[in-house]
């Protein structure tokens, strides 16, 4: 995605302010999540073992940054892209009841992203994971839970206004669920990043189902790994996958906005499926994936919320630099600069 520059971009806080503000969000939101899925919060890793599949490997492309420890004769480490399997596991470890799970503070670097308005070489999101009955792992449950965070959303909206009255609420009263397959269908002559831009703008707020199988044209709407989403099972609706993002309508950036991803997370038959469909079968005698094949992990459903992203929308801003400190390509910073955005 090209940087996109508003016209006439207004900061809608100062940056002492904007502080202030990320912090009552943050603190915020994660009180509310707590509440509103049950859970509780554990400490995350910022790096695991290199060859043990706990690390999420995101499309399967992305490289993760690496480095040997010392006093381990120098074994591998790497900094997690995200805690997917790894929450899993701590379910299991914690022997949390179905109903109930746990979320964390994961902090990361994509050495690999494009840097632009969204993306960031630091990733800071809640990470969380909860974990289910297998009776659970359908459509309407997922939707349910979609329903449960967008409701926060909406919430934060309010709490924002009630703070800083000029940054008004956007967001619909009501979340729409789109498969990608009807998505294509409405928009068969785009690109998938195109038609998520024109359902977000025609909704306001989307849940975009199925992203990870192929669709009726032979192609993915985007790529997801195959061993923590399920997005390759039938659901009830008579299309492929239980997963999906939360994507919203940015009215600054006039462009759609993924602020969460997350799925009903795969069982042992999903997880044979979808390994050998993805030609790397040989991942099953990986920690995590024999964990999972022999029936010692929880059946759960799971996700990433976007802490900078989440301070982004909500306080209007239009850049990802505007609310987290990173490292931005020098004529980036000098760009923004001329146009009122204010990179930390």
């Amino acid at each position: 995605m090209p940087l996109i520059i508003p016209k006439n971009y207004k900061q809608t806080l100062m940056p002492e302010t904007t502080e202030l503000a990320i912090q009552m969000l943050k603190h915020t939101f994660q009180e509310k999540l707590t509440e509103k899925l049950h859970l509780r919060r554990v400490t995350a890793p910022l790096f695991v073992l290199s060859g043990t599949g706990i690390n999420d490997d995101l499309n399967g492309v992305e490289r993760a940054v690496k480095f040997p420890i010392r006093c381990m004769g120098d074994k591998q480490a790497e900094v997690v892209h995200s805690l997917a399997k790894w929450k899993r596991m701590k379910l299991a470890a914690y022997q949390i009841s179905p109903g109930y799970g746990l979320y964390t503070d994961m902090n990361a670097i994509r050495c690999d992203e494009i840097l632009d308005n969204l993306h960031s070489l630091y990733v800071d999101q809640w990470d969380w994971e909860k974990t289910i009955n297998a009776s659970d792992r359908n459509i309407d449950y997922l939707k349910r839970i979609v329903r449960n965070i967008y409701t926060i959303f909406k919430e934060m909206e309010i709490v924002v206004y009630e703070q800083f009255p000029h940054i008004t609420p956007t967001l619909p009263e009501d979340i729409t669920f789109i498969h990608t397959e009807e998505l294509l269908q409405m928009y068969p002559d785009i690109a998938p990043r195109e038609r998520e831009m024109k359902a977000s703008e025609k909704f306001g707020a989307i849940f975009l189902i199925g992203i990870g199988g192929k669709l009726s044209n032979g192609e993915k709407h985007d790529g997801r790994a195959p061993d923590y989403d399920d997005w390759s099972t039938p659901n009830d609706d008579g299309y492929l996958g239980l997963n999906g993002d939360i994507i919203l309508w940015n009215k600054i950036l006039k462009t759609s906005f993924e602020l969460s991803s997350m799925g009903i997370r795969v069982d042992k038959e999903s997880l044979e499926h979808q390994l050998e469909i993805s030609g790397c079968v040989e991942r099953a005698e990986l920690t995590f994936h024999k964990a999972l094949l022999n029936g010692q992990l929880p059946s759960s459903i799971g996700g990433g919320i976007g802490q900078s992203r989440l301070c982004m929308f909500f306080l209007q801003k239009a850049h990802v630099g505007e609310v987290q400190a990173s490292i931005w390509p020098e004529e980036q910073i000098k760009i923004c600069e001329k146009n009122n955005i204010f990179l930390l």
